[in-house]
């Protein structure tokens, strides 16, 4: 089959646009209306539990929406009348609720112990009397956190040092058995019954057989992503390799994904028909280590020509760029990184490090220091300040000094 060829900067600009860094930020602070669009769109964003800067899930909406309402994302997750709830899709995720349903394969498996962890597959075997008395004790008790369940043995190591009673939980969040009920301030997990938790018409809505799931699954990761490799697909909701590629193309058939050759690519793209081509983008933004655009790496050097490492489980003398590194995206190109740190008791986001890609240019500094003051007006913090570390460093420095430091917290007391 003739393929239709894209440049690679066509290639990126179609990504950006698909991930809404073509769309202007809103003028006003973000409603929950927006931010429910957003995440409709990415289609998943990971939960992960690092707060040196600031948990990552309320990151990709500040890439793309700007300084939003922090407590508008808790209660689009764990409200009462939430349109999210949280399962294992990319890794630890909020989705839309439309994708319960779609995700019932993997919790059949997960039961049968497929497709998770092998601590989690030898639990549930091992300890499925157990696993049945957490669950009843929570029927009869209501949304519980691990903590409050005082039954089993406590953490001895494994699986982080968990206690039986959290692994059983975990395992029937796995199966679908428990979800999120909420979380706490400490960002502890609520574990309910779906049927307590979940709205009756996603409680009620039919179980699509395995092969249409995961077809609807691979469409809407090849919308949130524009044009994809079939790795790119397959990772974005982690399919599992079998029947991967015959549900690929059943869609090509479909004519839902489009074939096309990307110059510079090695394997052949996907395109979303729908997807849109802009000329120019025109963004500035900092991103999450665990955004969309950037979590698969492969991708990432790909499409940006930047090799991006999470380094946090590196040893310091070890890193290159440093601990919490976020890139940052500049029109279609990523030209810089920062090791950032929100300190909250002197009220200062700390960029440790600061580092620029070969391509960038004398107004890197300028517009990174902008976003920068953004985010820490978002973090509710005073201040920023630059260390020396990094080839950016003195730019940087130079850059964010003519702020006026004070007027940073404008957008929180508005």
């Amino acid at each position: 089959m003739a393929k239709d060829t894209l440049t690679a900067g066509e290639a990126r600009r179609i990504a950006l646009a698909a991930q809404g860094f073509s769309l202007a930020r809103p003028e006003r602070a973000a409603g929950r209306r927006e931010l429910t669009k957003l995440i409709e769109r990415l289609g998943v964003v990971q939960i992960d539990s690092v707060n040196v800067v600031s948990r990552t899930h309320y990151l990709p909406a500040f890439s793309r929406l700007g300084a939003y309402p922090r407590e508008l994302l808790e209660e689009i997750a764990w409200g009462k009348k939430r349109p999210l709830f949280e399962y294992w899709a990319h890794e630890a995720s909020l989705l839309p609720l439309s994708a319960q349903p779609l995700l019932r394969w993997r919790m059949e498996d997960a039961h049968d112990g497929r497709g998770v962890w092998k601590g989690v597959a030898r639990f549930l075997r091992e300890r499925r009397d157990f696993v049945d008395t957490v669950l009843g004790e929570i029927e009869a008790r209501g949304p519980l956190a691990a903590s409050e369940l005082e039954m089993g043995h406590k953490g001895e190591g494994g699986w982080w040092g968990w206690s039986e009673a959290k692994r059983a939980v975990e395992c029937l969040f796995w199966t679908g058995e428990l979800t999120t009920a909420t979380r706490r301030g400490t960002f502890e997990r609520v574990y309910g019954l779906p049927e307590k938790v979940l709205p009756k018409a996603v409680r009620d809505a039919p179980t699509p057989p395995r092969e249409e799931a995961q077809r609807d699954l691979i469409r809407i990761a090849g919308r949130a992503m524009g044009v994809a490799t079939a790795k790119d697909l397959r990772d974005y909701f982690r399919m599992p390799v079998e029947g991967f590629r015959a549900r690929l193309d059943e869609l090509v058939d479909a004519g839902d994904l489009v074939p096309v050759q990307v110059k510079g690519w090695r394997e052949t793209a996907y395109l979303d028909p729908t997807a849109r081509r802009p000329r120019r983008v025109a963004t500035q933004a900092l991103l999450s280590p665990f955004d969309n655009l950037i979590w698969f790496r492969e991708r990432t050097e790909r499409m940006f020509g930047v090799r991006v490492r999470l380094e946090i489980y590196t040893p310091a003398e070890k890193r290159t760029h440093g601990y919490y590194v976020l890139p940052f995206l500049e029109g279609d190109a990523l030209t810089a990184r920062v090791d950032l740190k929100a300190d909250r008791k002197a009220s200062v986001l700390l960029v440790q490090a600061s580092h620029a890609e070969p391509w960038a240019s004398e107004a890197t500094a300028p517009r990174l220091a902008q976003e920068l003051q953004l985010m820490a007006g978002w973090l509710g913090l005073d201040r920023v300040r630059v260390e020396r570390r990094g080839d950016l460093a003195a730019a940087l420095e130079d850059a964010v000094a003519p702020y006026d430091q004070p007027s940073v917290t404008a957008w929180r007391r508005a």
